[in-house]
């Protein structure tokens, strides 16, 4: 099985540096940001499954960076995390589009590593079911245009 890619993206060293290594120890291949034009070069340049977007970027609110991605990677998962949870900003990334919202430090690294699991497993259920319903619409026109033939 392949292994996902996430991206990561704090300005705090400290933080992509645990980050990584939790994910990385929980089977995914990661590659970081600092900014939120780093981390929109890099997802415009590679495919990420995942992406871990800090709430305030030296360049960006984590939000802005929510957005433009939804707009740029509609497929990626994007989850906001801060350190300075309220409901306030969980509402607006949730209106935004983000996926989910993990608050940090992280206390419970099996407890993080399976949300991220279930975030992945929601995005491979939704890429099973457009694929399901793509091919039930080529054998659906098929089917019509084999009838139509056989009218004709």
């Amino acid at each position: 099985m392949e292994k996902k890619s996430i991206l990561v993206i704090d300005d705090d060293e400290v933080v992509l540096k645990n980050f990584k290594a939790i994910l990385e120890l929980g089977g995914y291949n990661v590659d970081t940001a600092v900014t939120g034009k780093e981390a929109v070069d890099k997802s415009n340049a590679s495919f990420y499954n995942l992406a871990l977007i800090d709430i305030r970027l030296p360049d960006m609110e984590g939000t802005q960076l929510l957005t433009t991605m939804r707009d740029t990677v509609p497929k990626m998962v994007k989850i906001i995390v801060t350190g300075y949870p309220s409901l306030e900003n969980a509402k607006d990334a949730v209106n935004m589009g983000a996926d989910g919202y993990i608050v940090k430090p992280i206390m419970d690294t099996n407890e993080f590593l399976q949300k991220i699991k279930e975030h992945l497993k929601k995005q491979e259920e939704a890429q099973r079911y457009s694929e399901h319903k793509v091919a039930e619409y080529i054998e659906t026109r098929a089917r019509q245009e084999d009838a139509k033939e056989t009218r004709t």
